[in-house]
């Protein structure tokens, strides 16, 4: 593996109810750099590493002037990352080649390349590094690399109706954030005014430091959803904490044991729980389609789709407010655990395959 390569496993992703972003670690300041538009509205984040293991951390401070937010990760997986590197130079030059590294989508880590465009482009009133690397939705929060592996930027948007045309909050911007973040590390949510720079704590109409009018909505939380509330205590039975589970609004991804569980609403009517448990085998389909066909888990579906094996459930939602509440809770729970011990017997019984998703 090369030097750069190996750089890239500090590239983390950042999920939250609200969707999926891209971070990057540092260690010399024990913080995840993103951007402000990826934790907007959450002070707890799911961070996701390579190898999938998944982490929460709070939400230190945001900056919305300039689209920067700090993130504190609540353990020492991190510890074990490669120090990411932070340009400091005034060089950088139009046809400079550059790196974007990040979760396009949602995707698993990708890595797509292109050239400075103009490393002083005028956006907004802002000065930011303009790029022809492809950025996606995604991407955001994630570091723009030189060749020589420093992060000389942080990715944070692209015209929607224009090609090759993205942009980065280039690092002066952002060294200056993160001196005043190592002479006073906080420990609790901040927002910066965008006028003096202030770390403000409590909601205020105008800042107690300059007197600037603030938008009071960015001390506020997304509030959750109904359902939301309701999946929590199906996690409280697991014993997982559900920030680290959430993938999107009503959409919760996580693993029990090897199992891969998923819980998410459909067509606002259902919520489902489903785990796609193993991939069919080579040979002794009969006596694998036998078992299947039996239905040995109910309440749960046993079901195949195509080439794997799946287990399911689903529940109307106007069941959930019902006397039929505290079983749904129940069974929701009861099919994580029975997914995982599933995957082991087919595996050893029948011979069936483990699938990609699995955490073997």
């Amino acid at each position: 593996m090369s030097e750069l390569e190996n750089l890239y496993k500090s590239v983390l992703k950042i999920n939250t109810p609200s969707g999926v972003g891209t971070g990057f670690y540092l260690k010399e300041f024990d913080v995840i750099l993103t951007n402000f538009h990826v934790v907007e509205g959450h002070r707890k984040v799911a961070i996701e590493f390579q190898d999938k293991q998944v982490i929460s951390g709070s939400v230190l401070v945001i900056n919305p002037f300039v689209d920067l937010a700090f993130v504190k990760p609540e353990k020492s997986l991190v510890n074990e990352l490669p120090e990411l590197i932070l340009y400091r130079g005034n060089d950088l030059k139009t046809r400079d080649k550059v790196i974007i590294l990040g979760y396009p989508l949602g995707l698993p880590f990708t890595v797509t390349e292109g050239i400075i465009s103009n490393p002083r482009q005028q956006l907004n009133g802002q000065t930011v590094l303009q790029t022809d690397a492809a950025i996606n939705p995604g991407n955001s929060g994630g570091p723009l690399i030189n060749h020589k592996g420093e992060v000389i930027g942080i990715t944070k948007s692209k015209f929607v109706n224009a090609d090759n045309m993205g942009f980065a909050i280039p690092m002066d911007q952002v060294l200056p954030e993160l001196e005043a973040f190592r002479v006073n590390p906080n420990v609790a949510f901040a927002v910066k005014c965008p006028s003096c720079n202030h770390s403000l704590h409590e909601k205020m109409d105008n800042c107690s430091n300059c007197g600037a009018k603030l938008d009071k909505t960015l001390f506020d939380e997304e509030p959750k959803t109904e359902m939301a509330i309701f999946v929590e205590d199906v996690f409280k039975k697991l014993n997982i904490d559900p920030v680290i589970a959430s993938r999107g609004t009503d959409f919760w991804e996580f693993h029990q044991g090897s199992a891969l569980i998923r819980y998410f609403v459909y067509r606002n009517s259902f919520l489902f729980a489903t785990s796609p448990i193993v991939n069919l085998p080579k040979s002794n389909l009969g006596e694998v389609y036998k078992y299947v066909l039996s239905n040995p888990v109910a309440p749960f579906n046993l079901g195949i789709s195509q080439t794997g094996v799946y287990i399911s459930y689903r529940v109307h939602m106007s069941d959930i407010k019902t006397s039929k509440k505290e079983t749904i809770l129940k069974n929701l729970a009861d099919l994580a655990t029975k997914a995982d011990e599933l995957d082991n017997f087919l595996v050893d019984k029948y011979g069936c395959e483990w699938r990609e998703e699995s955490r073997k």
